[in-house]
């Protein structure tokens, strides 16, 4: 999909003028499976819509262990920088899962353009609560629900992506095991 006809699907920019100049501030480019579009504890101060192709989010711990905080798949918005960084270092890596096409801006353009534009500063505002929206969703998750309750909890807010992402990740994502993750879905069958 091209950016122009993304930013058009948002009532904020239905105005194909608007669009088109917003987009116009964008650049694109392509990320190969297995490349970081950011790494944690690097500088990272772009915003990034994904046009094609998948996307993980994760933090790293000081002892190396990895756990996946959020799946992209396109076309959509990765979580805005101000939710993902700390005085402009990234708390996250997120890394292609396939090949990828994106269109990135500096944040500091597009936080002029919000205050220079009103549809533009709608469409960033409204990315940005649907972002803190998932992330309470899955805190809550984490916090309430038990193994089966959550896998069922992914499957209703992330359909289909049991196909497109590795379980191990899916595992992870929900705070629990890949062996309990696979007894989970093996029970599911019967």
């Amino acid at each position: 999909m091209d950016l122009r006809t993304f930013l058009m699907q948002s009532p904020d920019l239905s105005d194909m003028a608007c669009a088109e100049d917003f987009a116009s501030d964008w650049k694109r480019m392509r990320l190969d499976k297995g490349a970081h579009l950011t790494r944690q504890e690097q500088p990272e101060t772009d915003e990034f819509v994904l046009l094609e192709g998948c996307l993980v989010s994760s933090i790293c711990d000081q002892d190396g262990k990895e756990v996946c905080v959020g799946f992209y798949v396109g076309p959509c918005v990765i979580t805005p920088n101000i939710a993902r960084t700390r005085d402009g270092v990234s708390l996250v890596s997120i890394a292609a899962t396939t090949d990828a096409l994106l269109a990135r801006i500096d944040s500091d353009l597009l936080s002029n353009r919000m205050i220079s534009s009103e549809p533009i500063r709608n469409w960033a505002n409204g990315v940005l609560r649907d972002a803190l929206s998932r992330k309470v969703d899955r805190e809550w998750c984490l916090a309430a629900l038990k193994g089966a309750e959550r896998l069922t909890w992914f499957r209703q807010a992330f359909p289909g992506y049991e196909d497109i992402f590795p379980h191990m990740l899916i595992a992870s994502f929900l705070g629990i095991t890949p062996v309990t993750m696979s007894r989970l879905r093996t029970s599911d069958k019967h």
